[in-house]
Order: C-alpha cells, then structure tokens, then sequence
C-alpha cells in the first residue's frame, strides 16, 4: 500500500532527531509519519541499528528500517567543534530536539538544555534515557530487556512453572517512544500558550513502571506478590490460551454475560450457572477446575471456526496467529497497517489513524546525504 503525501498535523514542525538505537527513533518516525520534518543526525558510523542485522537490504539492517522512515539523514561528528557548530545551526532551525545521548554529554559539549533553552527559547527538547538523569540509578545505561528486568516485567512474564521471561519485543523501548511523543505533543500545545519550549523526558524506567497494571494495582491493594500466570489474565477468567480439537485459540471473557454466550456455545450452557463459576471472582478462584471442563468440550471444536462462532456471539476470541500469518491477514490490509514505498520497502503503518490528516509515507529509510522531498 502506498498513500498519497498529504500535509499532516505536524506539518510546518520541524524536528531534530539526534537519537539512536529505538526509543528516539521511534518518536522520530511517528512525528514523521504525521507529517513533521524530521532531519535525522547521525555520528558518522552511522546509527548502531545500521548493522543490526541479518536480515539487511543494501547493507542496512531491517532493524534500522523499521525505525526511520520519513527523515531526512545527515552525519554529524558531533564530538567535533565544527560538527557541533552545524548543530546549532540546525537547532536555530527546529521546533523540537530529540536526543537519547548519556547523561552529561552534551552538557560537556556546551550545548545542553539549559545552555540552549537561553539560546533558543521556543525549543521543545525531548530526552529519552534509561534512568532519568539523577536519582538512585540516575545517568546510568538503560536497555530495553534490562530494564524489563528491573521493573518486575520478566516476573510476571512466562509460564507459573518457569523462570522471568523477556517479553519478545521490545515493549519498553516502544512504548518509551510512544511516551516520548505524548510529551512532545503536549509541550508543543503549551507552547502555542506561553511562546516557551521546555524539556520533556522519557525514561525507559518509568515507562517500564507504567506498564504493570493490573500486577502494581493488585500489589498496592492487598500486598501480595505478584506471580506468573501463563497467558492467563491475573484478575479474571477465562481469559487464557485454550487447546481446542485442532489448533489453540484465545478466549478473552470480561464479564458474565460473555460467560453465558461462552458456554452455550460451546454446548456447556448451565456451566454459566454453576456457583463455581457464577461470577467473575469465582471463576478466577476456581480457573484451574474450570480450565479442565472448558478445554474437555473444546476437545470436539475445530479451533478456527469456533472462533467465528464466538465473535459472532459477542465473544472476544481469537486464532493464536504467527507474525507471518498476522501481517498478512485480510484486516492488517484493510486497516492499512503494512506500507509499500519506493524501492522495495516495506514497513508497519501508523496505528494513529486521523480523518482529514493521516499519516503519510512519503520515503523510505534514507543514507546520510540523500535527497528528501517533503
């Protein structure tokens, strides 16, 4: 799919992306893809994603890719004073600055917050970090999986019988992105009040801490431990990977009246009015009985159709897909969420979907140097 360039909500933002590696870039592509001009700088070996790698097109890494659309790329040495010289120059120029470099760097190079702020006082500055920049663990490194680690994620991630489990994306790195870009917007907005930019701050930390509901809520109410539950749901049930006849499905029940349309679907229908299983909290006491009597009568179901019969009934369900077979179902097409660019490229579309201002994708992950219209 390739769309027709339109202006985009940011269109006439003009942003600075001297991040690397994911959380940065990310944020960079989302501004871009809304129709920011977006000039990426890069030290001149280029962004450490470039070889992350295989698989690679043209020598770039796909991991590079999938980040860094719709920019303009140019290689700065930044740890020059003539590389630095051509940054503010390109500062003058920007309404936003996202960088993710180590605490204190570009403090040392004379070109930090405060010293800009002074100098450029309109400038939405986003920092991406692991940390923060003081505290406990202040300026130290951040990676995505570390920081599930230190964050309780890996702990109840995986199955109750085994070990913390990484979560297989990059999920804090994404959402610190995600973050990062709220920020922004919301300095921007501000900014149209008090004619003043301000710093904004993303931090793989917090954003690690923002994603344990319902474990923190949980926790905060009656203390106990949070443990790992599989693909089961903590809180309620059924609401878990299920064997069915053929191939497992995920059943996602919210309340009971799903339970109801559950269970005589599956020819169980007085299940729903068993006292075990009456109401929320008894089938999240008593799930691993009632796992047992589910998955025997899914024993007789073919798990594709029975999933169409569920959603048809008004119960989320869903197939267990591969990545293969998700980027290419019907809706990923209808909802246009893989892109089709010049020169082979492909990518993951805008999830934000606006109706008189979509995302555009105007051009592919460039080199440094190469030419960018719009």
């Amino acid at each position: 799919m390739t769309t027709t360039p339109s202006p985009g909500a940011l269109a006439g933002i003009r942003v600075l992306d001297i991040s690397r590696i994911l959380g940065g870039p990310y944020c960079g592509q989302i501004l871009g893809d809304h129709g920011a001009d977006v000039l990426k700088v890069e030290p001149p070996q280029g962004d450490d994603t470039r070889t992350w790698g295989p698989p690679f097109k043209d020598g770039v890494a796909s991991y590079y890719q999938g980040l860094n659309r719709n920019k303009r790329v140019l290689s700065l040495d930044l740890g020059s004073e003539a590389g630095r010289e051509a940054l503010l120059a390109l500062v003058a120029e920007a309404d936003v600055l996202v960088e993710n470099f180590k605490t204190g760097t570009m403090e040392r190079w004379g070109i930090g917050f405060d010293e800009l702020s002074q100098r450029f006082p309109r400038l939405v500055w986003c920092r991406v970090s692991g940390f923060g920049a003081d505290g406990p663990l202040g300026a130290l490194p951040g990676y995505d999986a570390a920081v599930q680690a230190m964050t309780g994620i890996m702990s109840i991630n995986g199955e109750a019988d085994g070990g913390p489990l990484r979560v297989g994306l990059p999920v804090v790195d994404m959402v610190t992105g995600l973050n990062a870009v709220i920020g922004v917007l919301l300095a921007l907005q501000e900014r149209t009040r008090s004619g003043r930019g301000q710093l904004v701050e993303a931090a793989l930390y917090d954003s690690g801490l923002s994603l344990l509901h319902p474990h923190a809520a949980n926790w905060f109410l009656d203390g106990k431990e949070p443990r790992r539950t599989g693909n089961a749901h903590p809180n309620i049930y059924p609401y878990d990977a299920l064997a069915t006849g053929t191939d497992p499905i995920f059943v996602a029940v919210g309340n009971d009246r799903q339970f109801a349309s559950f269970c005589r679907c599956i020819g169980l229908p007085t299940l729903s009015d068993d006292p075990h299983y009456r109401d929320a909290g008894s089938r999240s006491v008593n799930r691993v009985a009632l796992k047992r009597e589910l998955e025997t009568a899914l024993a007789l179901f073919d798990g594709r159709q029975l999933v169409d019969q569920l959603m048809a009934a008004g119960v989320p369900a869903a197939p267990v897909l591969s990545v293969d077979a998700a980027l290419k179902h019907p809706h990923t097409a209808h909802r246009g969420m893989v892109v089709e660019m010049e020169g082979g490229f492909r990518g993951i579309g805008s999830p934000v979907k606006l109706s008189r201002t979509p995302a555009s994708y105007r051009h592919p992950p460039l080199t440094p140097g190469s030419a960018f219209e719009g």
